[in-house]
């Protein structure tokens, strides 16, 4: 079990669609990790690209994690917009490159893989798109995650983000962690 501590600073960084933001458990809070998810979500791999010049420099004089979010969707042959797809992978291969090469020096580097989530981005667009109800376009994602039949949420995505971020995930590097209910096996 993961002992959090309130105040216990985490020698981390998550990256975002627009910012690298270390996270601290004496600041972690709601709005917080909303904030990060709701920009999460809208990431490329362009932003990441330029992380390695500052944070990365002072974190490796006092050892940490880097948490980044791709998608689930670099795995699915079935994605059907292809430069978003693309940007995962690259996310993916980003990370691993991201973990040997900071080894050395004590840093951990991992990527989340989100599933399905309940977020107001994923249904405004689909319902914009398809003409179609909230409600049904939730049914539908809905129906398309295994466990429990449910999408996840951002709490999902953010307690994985915090796990990796902790020490007791010290033995855990270059890995893209798939939150996603079940959802990669099905299309695996």
């Amino acid at each position: 079990m993961t002992r959090f501590k309130a105040g216990r600073p985490i020698k981390a960084s998550l990256s975002t669609a627009s910012s690298i933001l270390p996270i601290f458990t004496s600041n972690l809070d709601r709005r917080a990790v909303s904030g990060l998810l709701d920009v999460g979500y809208g990431h490329h791999a362009k932003s990441p690209g330029l992380m390695p010049k500052g944070p990365l420099r002072s974190t490796r004089k006092r050892r940490g994690a880097i948490v980044n979010i791709s998608s689930v969707a670099a795995y699915e042959n079935t994605y059907p917009l292809v430069a978003y797809k693309a940007t995962k992978a690259a996310m993916i291969a980003f990370t691993e490159q991201l973990a040997l090469h900071n080894a050395p020096y004590g840093i951990r580097a991992n990527c989340i893989l989100p599933g399905l989530m309940d977020t107001p981005m994923a249904f405004d667009t689909s319902a914009r798109a398809g003409n179609r109800s909230r409600a049904e376009v939730a049914a539908e994602r809905d129906a398309r995650v295994p466990l429990r039949g449910k999408m996840g949420t951002g709490w999902d995505v953010a307690n994985a983000a915090l796990f990796l971020a902790l020490d007791e995930a010290n033995f855990i590097t270059g890995v893209a962690l798939p939150v996603d209910r079940g959802a990669l096996v099905k299309v695996g």
